[in-house]
């Protein structure tokens, strides 16, 4: 455990920080889910919805450092290629 002050309080901070970034991380896991969900049940319009919706917060949580940016970008190219694959296939 942290002995001095400066040492409680940084290890205060670095929870507080934890939490702060793990809800962030959760956000961008449900937008993410939002969209899978839309191209499992196959509604193209939904998936184009919630996929817009994706991106920015995609975005933002990358340029943060809260995901890297190598994984933002993966998961937005997956996305949109498993909506593009739907929307020829309609």
């Amino acid at each position: 455990m942290a002995n001095s002050p400066q040492a409680k309080k940084r290890a205060k901070q670095a929870e507080k920080r934890r939490n702060h970034n793990a809800s962030l991380r959760s956000m961008v896991r449900t937008y993410i889910k939002n969209v899978i969900k839309a191209i499992d049940a196959k509604d193209l319009e939904q998936a184009k919805t919630a996929y817009t919706a994706a991106i920015p917060v995609i975005d933002r949580m990358a340029d943060k450092g809260i995901i890297d940016k190598n994984k933002a970008a993966r998961h937005k190219s997956r996305l949109n290629a498993h909506i593009k694959a739907m929307a020829e296939a309609a």
